[in-house]
């Protein structure tokens, strides 16, 4: 019998994956140190897991790398629609037991801080995952009481499955799980005391990151000790264990090469740049990408052979003395550029293309040289969150007119933004990013998944370029 297109695009697939949140009321409740203790602690069980952080988030995905040994994803309902939201979690789960998703501020802060769009909360109910809320109870008592029952009350999916209590002593954390339990019928699952030796220190962009801290293994160990000490774990599983299977249209499914073509594309991969989405990464390889992975602070040269480069984000006004002095590899990247290489470079990467970035002191370094600007540190964040562009011009991912989501999230700024897209947040726009055939190179940081076509047109720009060489 022929199967139209139609028939394909109403198909579903069902996938069965235990899975949980960890969300709480507000940022700084200590969701990255509860994730990262429960994922040892399963480990030490040996579980096979799977993390995911809610949101852009780039930071709070390494420190689950750091317990698990394998790259954590980002999920995020600003950039994806739902179904294709759930087919990225579901690929995450396709050989393992159990997926552990962190959530991202409070759990129903979403966009603008007041709107339920992009929230965990949105995550939760867009993949059906049962939340457990974790609740920094450092110096309160039974008005905690009052804030369960307003979050519970918001909480018309009923998502919410258990209570987790940071910063609380044992002796105080079992009798407040006894009022909790008796006054709302939903279990503390756990609680963790105060401790000083597991701290994670933050920055201005988050968390440090974890290869900064050099006893990060042990503290990570030391609080899944503390952990298992004070949870139940069998009660945690279960939960997880309830989740409903994940549903998505085939047509989220979304894997086909653009060429049989081997393209080579080079990926800046070091402590300077550091800030990639996994799922664009597997996307591109999906769509016949071969990744070749350099570092700009420490290789002398561009990897040979390539057809295209990514710069992703990172700290490089951390390493300005080493980029700078790494002058080989500086006119590498600048000739590679030059001469029509396709290049994507987002926020540090771009950074990296000024002539000129100052360090916090004024300092000036010289960086590739393709920019003709200089970048400097600002004392607030600059054009912050989520926002759409649209091209102002054909550029080297898409079309006059074609929109994407995106997001920014700096302190440095530049005195040659680009004005290949018009950014819109709110009833707020500015033009942005550096555009022209062979290169995008801006402040946002671009979601593939969001409009998969940029991804396919970087790759057949790739093509053509690696045609070009074989031809000259």
């Amino acid at each position: 019998m022929e199967n139209t297109k139609k028939d394909v695009q109403h198909e579903k697939i069902a996938k069965k994956g235990a899975r949980i949140m960890i969300a709480a009321p507000q940022s700084g409740s200590g969701k990255t140190l509860i994730t990262c203790a429960l994922l040892q602690a399963l480990k030490e069980k040996n579980y096979h897991l799977e993390s995911f952080k809610c949101g852009p988030d780039y930071i709070d995905p390494m420190f689950h790398k750091t317990v698990l040994g394998i790259s954590s994803r980002n999920l995020d309902p600003f950039f994806t629609e739902d179904s294709i939201t759930r087919m990225l979690l579901s690929k995450g789960q396709d050989s393992r037991d159990l997926a552990v998703i962190e959530g991202v501020m409070g759990l129903y802060d979403g966009l603008g801080g007041i709107r339920e769009e992009a929230s965990s909360y949105a995550l939760a109910k867009a993949t059906n995952t049962p939340i457990l809320l974790t609740v920094n109870a450092r110096g309160i008592g039974r008005s905690l009481l009052a804030l369960l029952s307003g979050f519970l009350q918001y909480d018309t999916a009923h998502l919410i499955k258990g209570v987790i209590l940071n910063q609380t002593p044992s002796s105080f954390a079992s009798v407040l799980a006894k009022e909790i339990e008796e006054t709302f019928r939903i279990p503390v699952v756990a609680s963790f005391p105060v401790r000083d030796d597991v701290r994670i220190e933050s920055r201005h962009l988050g968390l440090v990151m974890p290869y900064e801290l050099e006893d990060i293994q042990s503290r990570l160990k030391i609080a899944s000790q503390v952990l298992c000490e004070n949870a139940n774990i069998e009660q945690i599983l279960e939960i997880a264990k309830s989740a409903p299977k994940l549903e998505y249209d085939v047509e989220s499914d979304i894997k086909h090469k653009i060429t049989e073509k081997t393209i080579r594309i080079g990926v800046a991969r070091d402590e300077a740049f550091c800030f990639y989405y996994e799922d664009n990464l597997d996307l591109l390889k999906s769509l016949g990408a071969k990744l070749i992975f350099f570092s700009p602070l420490h290789d002398d040269t561009l990897p040979k052979d390539l057809d295209g480069i990514l710069f992703g984000g990172g700290y490089p006004e951390l390493y300005l003395k080493e980029l700078e002095e790494n002058e080989s590899m500086r006119n590498s990247v600048k000739s590679a550029i030059e001469n029509k290489m396709p290049s994507l470079a987002e926020c540090g990467g771009f950074m990296y293309l000024h002539e000129i970035m100052e360090d916090s002191d004024k300092n000036e370094h010289s960086m590739v040289g393709i920019i003709k600007g200089k970048c400097r540190k600002t004392d607030r964040l600059q054009r912050f969150g989520y926002m759409e562009m649209t091209a102002n011009r054909d550029n080297i991912l898409c079309k006059k007119g074609d929109k994407i989501r995106a997001r920014e999230f700096h302190y440095f700024d530049s005195d040659c933004n680009g004005n290949g897209f018009t950014a819109v947040k709110n009833d707020r726009q500015w033009e942005c990013v550096n555009v022209d055939k062979n290169l995008f190179a801006g402040f946002p940081h671009l979601h593939f998944f969001a409009n998969i076509n940029f991804a396919e047109n970087f790759m057949k720009s790739c093509e053509e370029y690696k045609c070009t060489k074989s031809e000259n």
